[in-house]
């Protein structure tokens, strides 16, 4: 039996993960009857794409991104359309896309996946050109890509550091978005277009997303209120953001977005200045990667409690958003009785 030849690319800085360990742990678990390995570190940003690139022309039957979300991003978009397969060990301080397809947190454990070597043909999306695998977006999202890269920490707290300090002072912008069905305008927070379910550390931003069924999630969230807030956050750690009164979501293969101004875009959390007119783009069965033939995809869907709590919830809230709307009609019935009465 020929053995496949795989390649490790491994980014020494990335994540919150220690990786000097990883070279033992991948000769003593990796099979290496069905494998040829070599394991290769990058030197600098952009560096996994050109490992990636030089492994794919040199007939590298696997390439594995050893890291978090942006080096994922940047081997991964080096072997779409090619007979090269992407895998992950995860040890970024989000890990979506390895998250999204179920894979084990623990080096261990994404290398018994490697081992069994199941790949499938999954879609990919592009946006303005550049390839994204899980996420990419304008508005907030974005904005916070900016500042947690610009912050130079890594990990989950420092991301809600960000989002803590900067959320309440985002001031939401108006789209225009274009798909098969017209134009629509919306004031919205944020607009983010999903290939996977979420944008790392179990936060789903859109949990009815698939990879493998040639479309894109678009979710647009509205402005909101601070008491509003805590809401949308419990409905993105329990898979039922979907459910929220202020999220409207939508399937397509293509979207063009207008907005006022240039700003602030991220594909994969990576953040990236763009012009006012952005075209995002679905691309079916464009890349192979490793999945997990054990996976449980029941496990993306909310169960019941989480069902039954939101939907409590966001009922208490539509009671609430009816109490004002009543409100405002009294108050301005009583201003037209006032003026007739001349009071």
């Amino acid at each position: 039996m020929n053995k496949k030849q795989i390649v490790f690319i491994m980014n020494p800085i990335s994540g919150t993960v220690s990786k000097a360990g990883i070279p033992h742990i991948i000769e003593a678990n990796l099979d290496k009857e069905k494998f040829d390995y070599t394991i290769r570190e990058t030197q600098y940003a952009g560096h996994a794409s050109v490992i990636a690139e030089e492994a794919k022309d040199e007939k590298a039957d696997i390439v594995v991104a050893v890291g978090g979300d942006g080096t994922v991003n940047e081997v991964a978009r080096a072997i779409v359309q090619s007979d090269t397969a992407l895998a992950i060990l995860p040890c970024g301080s989000g890990n979506g896309l390895a998250r999204h397809l179920m894979l084990p947190m623990n080096i261990k454990g994404a290398i018994r996946i490697i081992n069994q070597c199941e790949i499938h043909c999954l879609d990919y999306g592009t946006i303005n050109n550049i390839p994204f695998f899980c996420t990419c977006g304008m508005g907030f999202d974005a904005f916070i890509s900016m500042k947690f890269a610009m912050s130079g920490k890594r990990g989950p707290i420092s991301y809600v550091e960000n989002v803590l300090k900067e959320g309440l002072k985002y001031k939401p912008e108006t789209y225009e978005i274009e798909d098969e069905t017209g134009t629509k305008r919306y004031k919205a927070f944020l607009i983010s277009c999903a290939n996977a379910s979420q944008y790392g550390n179990d936060a789903y931003i859109a949990p009815q997303a698939s990879m493998s069924d040639g479309l894109m999630d678009v979710i647009i969230m509205e402005p909101f209120d601070v008491l509003e807030a805590p809401q949308i956050s419990i409905d993105m750690f329990n898979k039922t953001l979907n459910k929220n009164s202020k999220i409207k979501t939508f399937k397509t293969k293509k979207i063009h977005i207008h907005r006022d101004q240039p700003g602030v875009i991220h594909y994969d959390g990576d953040p990236l200045m763009m012009g006012e007119d952005i075209d995002i783009e679905l691309i079916a069965k464009g890349i192979k990667i490793l999945v997990n033939p054990t996976a449980d995809k029941r496990m993306r869907k909310p169960n019941l409690i989480q069902n039954a709590f939101s939907e409590f919830f966001n009922d208490i809230h539509q009671v609430r958003e009816d109490i004002t709307r009543q409100t405002r009609h009294i108050q301005a019935l009583n201003k037209m009785l006032q003026r007739k009465l001349n009071l």
